[in-house]
């Protein structure tokens, strides 16, 4: 996972983004929580650390500095979900999912979900993945990928935007409803 450390510097201010351990749990909990959907914070608690280190469902933070030791601290995290090979396609066709991506508040619109998203890039290609996809809502997420310079599709879900990746050869490319899952 060392091969998907991306480090930026914006505003003046050192970013980079590394896997998740399990003393990052504290740091991370708001941002779980403020993501919601959280049905139990100790199952949650409890889960995490699984999470850390796992290849098929890597957990990247994004932080500042050297960490909260030297005045930095987590600023963002992004979730993957690599579904491992396809039943017919093996690994020509291998998607992960991006779960969850995430930026603290006060760190919005200042690089960190772009920095994530090029460390999301780079594990997929790394682990020779053929799509990433996601879905966001129409409110917040869905404009700030765009702005990112990623192209959406209808969901199929009110509310919602359907993004992809392909890291194939553009010139075998079907879009998404033509292939199958």
């Amino acid at each position: 996972m060392a091969d998907a450390r991306r480090q930026a510097r914006r505003y003046g201010v050192a970013m980079h983004v590394r896997p998740a351990v399990p003393t990052d749990f504290p740091a991370l909990k708001p941002m779980l929580l403020d993501m919601g959907f959280v049905e139990d914070g100790a199952a949650l608690e409890a889960r995490f650390p699984s999470f850390c280190g796992d290849p098929l469902r890597p957990l990247l933070v994004a932080e500042t500095g050297g960490g909260e030791a030297d005045g930095g601290g987590m600023i963002g995290y992004a979730l993957l979900h690599d579904y491992g090979p396809h039943l017919r396609s093996g690994n020509s066709h291998r998607t992960a999912k991006l779960e969850d991506l995430y930026t603290a508040p006060a760190w919005r619109r200042r690089g960190v979900a772009r920095l994530l998203m090029t460390a999301v890039e780079d594990w997929a290609r790394a682990g020779l993945l053929r799509h990433v996809f996601w879905y966001a809502n129409t409110h917040e997420a869905g404009p700030a990928y765009v702005r990112m310079g990623y192209c959406h599709a209808d969901a199929g879900q009110e509310g919602f935007l359907f993004f992809e990746i392909d890291f194939g050869n553009p010139a075998d490319r079907l879009p998404h409803p033509q292939r199958g899952s």
